[in-house]
């Protein structure tokens, strides 16, 4: 049976309270800074409540858990970037801007959304609890569709000849997501003196020449 503050939680997340939203808003953001700084299994509702100068019973009216605040915050992120993905896939562009598109959305997302995402990308979905099982596989699913929508782009680069086959679509898109994914390691909007933007364009440059040239064919 739920609590009373479930209820109550529950209530509120249906009628959209515009306060309670507001209120989430800024725990989601709170949660955000300290999972970057301890990691997940690092982060505790307390911890979180120190964040907001607040005490922790209070938090449990807005949240139940680190895990929902976590894991609802990167599903809504992640389904997000998957549309945006499919979309620029199934668009009249030609690969080689649909490829430029989808790094450019992405490293944007990155920035947008920062530190979640990065958070994630660190995160082992292997060993999520029992009780997060269900959202471990709803996100293996969404990774998985969004790594088809880029292999799709560069197979179709290599059907039309616009991009030298250098091999396994699903290799090529992996390198791909691997050079973006890597600026977890670096990237700080609000410290770094290039923004996303460009960030995502250099790539997205330095990826779509090299598979036009077939310069990066490595083997040759």
């Amino acid at each position: 049976m739920a609590s009373g503050i479930g209820r109550r939680r529950a209530a509120a997340k249906v009628d959209k309270a515009p306060n309670y939203e507001k209120r989430r808003k800024e725990i989601s953001e709170a949660a955000a800074r300290v999972f970057n700084r301890k990691g997940f299994s690092g982060t505790s509702i307390s911890a979180v409540a120190q964040e907001l100068s607040i005490d922790r019973a209070s938090l449990y009216y807005y949240i139940s858990s680190k895990e929902e605040l976590f894991d609802e915050l990167v599903r809504e992120v992640s389904e997000s970037n998957l549309e945006a993905a499919q979309n620029i896939r199934n668009s009249d562009q030609s690969p080689a801007e649909k490829l430029k598109s989808l790094i450019v959305q992405l490293m944007g997302a990155y920035a947008k959304n920062y530190p979640i995402l990065y958070i994630y990308i660190r995160e082992n979905l292997e060993d999520v609890a029992d009780s997060r099982s269900k959202w471990a596989r709803s996100m293996k699913q969404i990774n998985h569709d969004y790594d088809e929508a880029v292999i799709s782009i560069i197979q179709q680069g290599y059907d039309d000849g616009s991009f030298v086959n250098l091999g396994s679509a699903k290799v090529v898109s992996y390198g791909v997501l691997g050079m973006v994914n890597w600026t977890n390691r670096w990237f700080k909007p609000d410290h770094s003196d290039i923004d996303a933007q460009a960030i995502g364009e250099m790539y997205a440059n330095i990826i779509t020449n090299g598979l036009a040239s077939g310069t990066l064919d490595l083997a040759k």
